[in-house]
């Protein structure tokens, strides 16, 4: 049942996010949405290690939107703190996504060519959604290059995310003996 809540909890947050950067409007969701992460690192087995997997897939996010955006290729709507950065938004989207390695998309461990496709495949539909919605535009290279470059990030993004979790599980077992 936890699996279900973490993916009904991810779709709300995406959703609400989105939303309220397409209304330029992101505080409550942003703020709402950090609350969940907090809780679900709190309800974590190993909640320093959720927080670490966490972090560094938003520093992992945080960098591959903000290249893309400055190369010319993304735009992201309410681009606070900084229009030299991806938005505050997208990093708490990062962290959703984080938060279903060891909850709705636990099932692709193990499988990282299929993490890498459904990666590449639904990563960059996402962003198309998100831009349909209102919540940014593709950048002056256009819409191809934009979608490429995200297929990339995100083909990589959900492998590396889980070598991490399985990084830090094995961290934790050497602890325990």
């Amino acid at each position: 049942m936890a699996k279900f809540w973490n993916f009904v909890l991810f779709q709300v947050g995406w959703f609400a996010c989105v939303i309220g950067a397409a209304n330029n409007q992101v505080f409550w969701a942003v703020f709402v949405t950090a609350i969940y992460i907090a809780f679900h690192i709190w309800r974590s087995h190993f909640p320093f290690l959720e927080f670490k997997l966490i972090f560094k897939a938003v520093i992992f996010g945080v960098s591959a939107d903000t290249l893309i955006a400055n190369l010319g290729f993304l735009s992201f709507q309410d681009a606070w703190p900084s229009t030299y950065l991806s938005p505050v938004w997208m990093w708490v989207l990062w962290a959703l996504v984080a938060s279903t390695v060891n909850g709705s998309l636990s099932w692709l461990q193990g499988k990282p060519i299929l993490g890498a496709l459904l990666g590449a495949i639904c990563g960059p539909l996402s962003y198309e959604a998100g831009i349909r919605m209102g919540a940014g535009s593709w950048g002056v290279h256009g819409q191809l290059g934009g979608l490429v470059l995200l297929a990339i990030v995100w083909g990589a993004a959900i492998p590396l995310f889980f070598y991490w979790q399985r990084q830090h599980i094995g961290t934790r077992l050497e602890q325990n003996q």
